[in-house]
């Protein structure tokens, strides 16, 4: 959601400064093009001024100066002219000693000419005869006034255009925020499903979102199904294969293969290797099956009854304990989840002699899970040699019965890792790690 709306952020604010100084820079070029018309208009006036300003004299002329303007009088006023007339040249009181370079062609000059004090004139060339002479009158003015006021004008507007972008930015990602918040809702929702929080989106929610959520909760329903008629087809399965292997083996101890004891044997043990594979890829078929993400196992709705299950089926004043974070609940299945841990806390009863304590730690990455015992434990080079046993634990070592070959298929469907060491009761410790199960959107 946040690289959609810095996507959309970026592409607005780009767009809106290249328009905004487009706009600006047309805005100022055409109204200074408006104002050079105007200019044009007054010199062109000032000049058919200084020609009235010219009577005659005799055989030639000369310039009246109660004709000519007063702002032709004061130095540098910005105001200046230049008359030609035969071998005659007349120049304004308010050039000084400056001599500026007038335009060579009639009209408005293409640019700004170079004027006393550092000022930058607009001049205009206007050519007349009367009398059979011919006139030429230049005239001039100061832009520079003009040139400060463009400037601070696109200064300004520079400002106005970044306040006006800020504005409209601020105002864009709180509009954008708003339209995907429902696309934000759906992904919190979406993380719940996985972290056991929920078992479906919840059905309102904005009109265009509303198809994608109910296609979503109908496969979540369709997946549920699915995997409940696979878990029960399987235990039918179960079941069904477990009385002709039970019938198999009855056959077996028969006395008419005692008089084969190689025959008998290698049948024993081929049957028992049949059991076990039967088992074992019952197993992973249904945990393979599990990926509803709505799975969840509560800590405090399940462990306190598995534990007294096992004070139940342990008898000994054993002393079973659980530390849990608050409202914790891991996102595995139940029944994989009590099948785990009842494994695991049933050793660790066989083999305590006064205590047992299961604790679970949420991390950064997962989740921990440590079962402590103060049995005899095992000893640091037997627990390497069960743990490389490979595809089964339950082994005995030592006289340890640990029974832990559903425990291995769990833990490698959930990408999980065993290890063993010495609790601090003194006995053995199972350290379990599972990691978090990542969001399906970020």
């Amino acid at each position: 959601m946040r690289s959609i709306q810095r996507s959309l952020s970026l592409g607005l604010v780009a767009v809106l400064v290249i328009l905004s100084l487009l706009l600006l820079q047309t805005s100022l070029w055409l109204f200074e093009a408006g104002l050079r018309r105007t200019l044009a208009a007054d010199l062109r006036d000032e000049t058919e001024g200084l020609l009235i300003a010219l009577i005659p004299d005799g055989e030639g002329v000369r310039l009246d100066a109660q004709r000519i303007n007063p702002r032709y009088q004061r130095a540098f006023s910005g105001h200046y002219f230049r008359i030609d007339v035969a071998d005659r040249t007349w120049r304004s009181r308010s050039l000084w000693d400056a001599d500026p370079s007038w335009p060579s062609s009639g009209g408005l000059s293409d640019e700004l000419i170079d004027g006393p004090q550092n000022q930058r004139l607009m001049a205009y060339r206007a050519e007349f005869q009367r009398d059979g002479r011919i006139i030429h009158i230049n005239v001039a003015q100061d832009y520079t006034p003009v040139l400060d006021s463009f400037a601070q004008v696109r200064l300004g507007g520079f400002g106005l255009v970044l306040l006006f972008l800020l504005i409209l930015v601020l105002l864009q990602r709180y509009a954008v925020k708003a339209a995907l918040w429902p696309l934000e809702q759906a992904r919190q929702q979406v993380a719940q499903l996985q972290q056991g929080q929920r078992q479906q989106l919840e059905v309102r929610a904005a009109v265009e979102l509303q198809p994608l959520i109910e296609q979503i909760n109908h496969l979540l329903s369709h997946t549920d199904n699915t995997l409940k008629r696979s878990r029960h087809a399987l235990g039918n399965l179960g079941h069904a294969l477990k009385t002709p292997l039970a019938v198999l083996s009855s056959l077996i101890q028969r006395e008419e293969l005692s008089a084969h004891p190689a025959l008998r044997r290698n049948l024993e043990e081929q049957l028992s290797q049949i059991q076990h594979r039967v088992g074992r890829e019952l197993t992973r078929a249904r945990l393979a099956g599990e990926v509803l993400p709505g799975a969840h196992f509560d800590c405090a709705a399940e462990l306190p009854p598995l534990l007294e299950t096992l004070r139940m089926i342990h008898p000994r004043d054993i002393s079973l304990r659980w530390t849990a974070p608050p409202a914790c609940r891991l996102p595995w299945d139940r029944e994989d989840m009590l099948e785990l841990l009842g494994n695991l806390l049933d050793n660790a009863c066989k083999w305590a002699r006064s205590a047992v304590t299961l604790t679970i730690v949420e991390e950064a990455d997962g989740y921990r899970m440590l079962i402590e015992d103060d049995g005899p434990g095992i000893e640091l080079a037997e627990r390497a040699r069960v743990l490389e046993r490979g595809t089964r634990l339950d082994q005995h070592v030592d006289g340890q019965g640990l029974g832990l070959g559903i425990v291995r298929d769990i833990l490698a469907a959930w990408h999980g890792e065993l290890s063993l060491g010495t609790s601090a009761l003194g006995g053995l410790s199972v350290d379990i790690r599972l990691p978090r199960s990542q969001p399906l959107l970020g």
